[in-house]
């Protein structure tokens, strides 16, 4: 499964895939920047996947549905709008 964006008949613009799942990729230069990665061998199929992204570089709402944040050593891309979040008060 690909990230949800596509090239438009245009081929300039990236869109969103309408879809009511949410899609994440993580991008690291070297896979010494992952720290765990976990299958469980179990009936729950739990993963875990952890890492650094290293020191912040940017963070960007891209065509208003995509959270990127880019740091030196890799990029996090979730496909999510801004009125999806939310600020929680602790």
């Amino acid at each position: 499964m690909g990230f949800p964006l596509q090239e438009s008949g245009e081929g300039e613009k990236m869109v969103f895939e309408e879809k009511k799942e949410r899609c994440f990729s993580i991008e690291l230069k070297s896979k010494a920047h992952l720290t765990n990665l976990t299958l469980a061998d179990s009936s729950q199929e739990n993963v875990l996947v952890e890492g650094t992204l290293g020191q912040l570089q940017h963070a960007s709402l891209t065509d208003g549905v995509v959270i990127e944040v880019i740091g030196d050593k890799g990029v996090l891309r979730i496909n999510l709008a801004k009125d999806e979040i939310r600020e929680e008060k602790r």
